[in-house]
Formats: structure tokens, C-alpha cells, sequence
């Protein structure tokens, strides 16, 4: 099966959702005011939030129909939404920065984080970069073991501590071996935090230092990974990390899993955060860089051009 069908069969379940929202919505023989605000609540109940929902209406609203079926209304959702992704659609760049590169990825518990580090470390690895992970995760013995099942999987060597031990050290030690050893990114795992626990987060803060006093422009880039299936939750999380941790981009999960993908198209809308992924399933090639109009039609429930 190919990228592209995966993607499509990912966002499947939310493609049904919003046909189900704005199903009987177009069969008026003039688009008023009522059914335009229909519409627009209809997005909203399909998770894509109240600014990107706003946009499309006020898009169908300014090409005047006098009569618009469900095919057209989901051209027009395909073609606004891509509008809003392109500009967010941004794969993770390491290219002109010093080495190592230090990707820190942060996140709560459940939201993919390992396993996206994974993903990331075999993407890379297979542009002939240099890979070390450190499970900076050392709230949960679990954890630890988990990336080491994945530097097993994808041939990166993993550097850890014990369970309970200081994450800040795991840091430093990662980065003094990829400096030593030549390694052109380090990947570094972060407990799950969540937003009402803030010695966690302040923990987080102290990692940050770490690494600017190794090297005053790391973390190069700090990743969230949302689980999508969380919908509007998701969009409080960017919000807190991004006052905490100084989020510089996005990695979306589970959209294969869930009918409320379109946080993706609202995450996009409202905070302008470069996404430089997305996972529509379990495999190792099932996160990657996306194509903004093969995701909007998708999301908007039209096949692949």
C-alpha cells in the first residue's frame, strides 16, 4: 500500500466525521446566512477549530453560490485547508547546524513520544546521519527499555541510566558522547509531563540549561508530539509547552486512530507552529514529512490527486 493510501485511510475516520457534520447542509437552494453558520458550526464539532472554521465559511460566503452540493463544499474545505497547512508544513531541517544536533522531544504520557523518536532516528538514519538517543526518561523504567528496544530496531546506540536517576545528567553525558564520537544528531527522550505538575516541568527547564551550557544553541529544536486522538486537548498542550519548553515544532500521532484529525488543521490555524510530521499508523515508514494538499483533501474526504 502506498504512502498515500495510508494517509488517506488514516484520516478516513475523520473525513467520515465531518461528512456526518455537514451532511443535508448544502441541499438549500441558496447558501444564507443560517446555513453558513450551520457550516461553520459543523467544523467546529469536527474539531477544526473556531478560527480555521471561521476562515472556510467566510471562503464559501465570498464565492456567492446560489447553489452548492456536498461535493463542492468539499472541494472548497480541501482547498482552505490547504491553504492553512502549507505554510506549517515544514520537515524537521538538521542541515547547516553544528554537530551535534540536538533534538529534545517532549510531550505527556501516552502521546507516542518513544516511538516517535524511533521514527525519527531511522528517517535520519537513513540520510546517513549519525543517531544517539538518551532516554532522559527516567520516571519509568519502561520507558528506558523502550528505547532501547527501538535503538535495537534501527541501529542507534542508546545512552542510559537507571530508573529514578537525574534526566539533566542522561543529557549531559549524551551530548559529551556524540561530541566525542562524532554523532550528527542526539534525540534526547523527556519524561511525560503533564501541565499541572510543575516540578516536572521545572525539571524540564533544568534540561534546557544543561544543554546550553554544553552548547549554547541547543536544543536546536524542541518537538511536541501530540496524540491526536485527544482532539481540543491537544491545542492546551502546545499552549502550556510552548510557554514552558519553547516549542519550535510539532509531531502529530495516532491520526489513524481517531475522527478528530482536523486538530491538526485547528493546531496549524492558531499557533503557526511548523508540523514537521505526521503518523497515520504503527510501521517505522508510517511517520513522515506531509504533502499539505494529499492531507487536506484527505481530511476533506476527496481521494488523492
Amino acid at each position: 500500500m502506498s504512502w498515500l493510501d495510508r494517509l488517506t485511510g488514516g484520516f478516513r475516520k475523520t473525513a467520515d466525521r465531518i461528512g456526518e457534520n455537514i451532511s443535508g447542509l448544502t441541499s438549500k437552494t441558496a447558501l444564507d446566512t443560517t446555513t453558513l453558520d450551520d457550516i461553520e458550526e459543523a467544523l467546529i464539532a469536527s474539531d477544526l477549530g473556531p478560527e480555521a472554521s471561521k476562515r472556510i465559511r467566510d471562503a464559501i460566503a465570498a464565492r456567492r453560490f446560489e447553489q452548492l452540493d456536498e461535493r463542492g463544499l468539499r472541494t472548497i474545505l480541501a482547498e482552505e485547508i490547504e491553504k492553512i497547512l502549507t505554510p506549517v508544513a515544514k520537515p524537521l531541517d538538521i542541515h547547516g547546524f553544528p554537530r551535534p544536533h540536538v533534538i529534545l522531544v517532549i510531550g505527556v504520557n501516552g502521546s507516542g513520544k518513544t516511538t516517535t523518536i524511533g521514527k525519527i532516528g531511522h528517517h535520519l538514519m537513513e540520510q546517513d546521519y549519525g543517531v544517539l538517543l538518551a532516554a532522559g526518561d527516567t520516571f519509568r523504567a519502561a520507558a528506558i527499555e523502550q528505547l532501547k528496544i527501538w535503538g535495537e530496531r534501527i541501529h542507534a546506540p542508546v545512552i542510559a541510566g537507571k530508573e529514578g536517576g537525574d534526566p539533566a545528567s542522561i543529557v549531559f553525558d549524551g551530548v559529551k558522547q556524540a561530541t566525542e564520537t562524532g554523532i550528527d544528531v542526539l534525540i534526547v527522550d523527556t519524561a511525560g509531563r503533564l501541565q499541572n505538575k510543575q516540578h516536572l516541568m521545572d525539571e524540564l527547564s533544568k534540561v534546557r540549561r544543561v544543554l546550553g551550557k554544553l552548547n549554547e544553541a541547543a536544543p536546536h529544536d524542541v518537538i511536541l508530539v501530540l496524540d491526536a486522538t485527544t482532539g481540543q486537548n491537544a491545542l492546551n498542550q502546545i499552549e502550556v509547552f510552548q510557554e514552558t519548553a519553547g516549542v519550535t515544532g510539532l509531531v502529530m500521532t495516532k491520526l489513524d486512530g481517531t475522527a478528530r484529525g482536523g486538530v491538526l488543521v485547528a493546531a496549524a490555524e492558531k499557533f503557526g507552529l511548523p508540523i514537521h510530521a505526521i503518523g497515520v499508523g504503527e510501521g517505522v515508514d508510517d511517520l513522515r514529512p506531509f504533502d499539505p494538499r494529499a492531507v487536506a483533501r484527505a481530511i476533506a474526504g476527496l481521494p488523492p490527486q
